[in-house]
């Protein structure tokens, strides 16, 4: 009547049941983590460049150019549901253009058991920081912010904005010295 088939088939299901009960336990249990931090952000050095578009000669654009400092401890970030972080510091403005504009400019992946306590100086940026237009000369009020997505093992991926941000301005005028 029970075949070995069958009896497998009940093992199989009842081993998976638990699996997934214990996965949403796992999810349900981080549920209520609060993971914000305090970051710390400096702006070191500051040009602005006006250089040819890419794919036209005769449109220009605004490129900055920025180093920064950045301090701030993750590793209290990590528990037993938390695979890895995905860091990205963003730029923030107005122009008359656009209501928003939002740059990556750097971005990180710790995973766990890595060091979590970041103490940057004088970092470059790791992109571009392009403006599709002219909106960076002289530009007064630019916020770098960090923030996160944490890599559970089980749940939401939620995207965490840091506690502290840095304004800073953009020269009023370009730089024609190489960068």
């Amino acid at each position: 009547m029970y075949s070995v088939l069958t009896r497998g088939n009940a093992i199989l299901t009842y081993t998976l049941s638990v699996l997934a009960c214990l996965t949403f336990l796992c999810f349900l249990s981080t549920i209520t983590v609060d993971y914000r931090t305090t970051a710390h952000m400096n702006v070191v050095k500051v040009v602005v460049k006006n250089v040819p578009d890419y794919g036209t000669s005769r449109e220009r654009n605004d490129l900055g150019f920025l180093t920064f400092d950045l301090k701030t401890d993750l590793s209290h970030l990590f528990n037993w549901n938390v695979k890895q972080l995905f860091l990205y510091l963003t730029a923030e403005y107005v122009t008359p253009n656009n209501e928003l504009n939002q740059v990556v400019l750097w971005d990180k992946i710790i995973l766990r058991g890595e060091n979590a306590v970041l103490d940057f100086k004088n970092m470059n940026t790791k992109y571009y920081f392009w403006d599709d237009g002219n909106g960076l000369k002289g530009h007064q009020n630019v916020t770098l912010t960090l923030s996160w997505n944490i890599i559970p093992n089980a749940g939401l991926l939620p995207n965490i904005q840091a506690i502290g941000q840095h304004s800073f301005k953009f020269p009023t005028e370009y730089t024609q010295t190489r960068v």
